[in-house]
């Protein structure tokens, strides 16, 4: 693709960077943004640039967060009692769009794949052990992926997980093998939340 100028392409390149965007794309956004009002661009720019440097994670539960405590940690109208172990910030945000779950998160940041080379220790894990190990907590569910990674990571929690007097659950799977949570629809997740079953109970199945 020839650029008429180095501005231009510089622009072009760092917006293909992004997922699913080609040079096609970014090249139309950044057409886009030259034709939008400077103040609207020094906005936009402004936005990314504070999403970068001021955003934090939950020092709770690892949630992406305005502040150290995340809103839904702090909240007095959650139930504690209650973990939903998740991969991501995008599976929080799908859960919550189902009003189906009342609880906490914790968020793990990513699955177990030795064949990406993310291991356990890669994960925020130590921390949820260190949750529930406070004893308030009563029932941790696990709203993972149906994939490989998904139950790998669920397999290896549970044995961390199971000496404690809780009860461990794992959303129902009304999930198709190798779904990504983040793409199911709000009633079909909201339906596996509410009918979870017992972990143990799902290894039969």
């Amino acid at each position: 693709m020839n650029f008429s100028s180095k501005l231009l392409e510089n622009a072009v390149a760092e917006f293909a960077k992004l997922p699913g965007v080609g040079q096609k794309t970014a090249l139309r956004l950044v057409l886009h943004l030259l034709n939008q009002d400077k103040e609207d661009v020094q906005q936009f720019s402004s936005a990314i640039s504070k999403l970068r440097n001021e955003i934090v994670f939950c020092r709770v539960c690892n949630n992406i967060s305005d502040h150290h405590v995340c809103e839904i940690c702090t909240s007095n109208r959650r139930d504690r009692s209650t973990i939903c172990i998740v991969e991501d910030t995008r599976d929080v945000m799908a859960i919550e769009n189902t009003n189906q779950f009342n609880g906490l998160y914790h968020v793990l940041g990513g699955l177990i794949s030795p064949m990406d080379g993310v291991g356990p220790t890669d994960l925020n894990i130590d921390n949820l052990v260190t949750r529930v190990d406070a004893g308030d907590v009563k029932e941790v569910i696990f709203a993972l992926s149906a994939t490989m990674e998904g139950d790998t990571t669920i397999f290896y929690l549970n044995k961390k997980l199971k000496d404690f007097k809780i009860n461990i659950s794992t959303i129902a799977r009304g999930i198709a093998f190798g779904g990504e949570l983040e793409y199911v629809d709000e009633i079909t997740l909201g339906r596996s939340i509410a009918t979870r079953v017992p972990y143990e109970n799902s290894l039969s199945r």
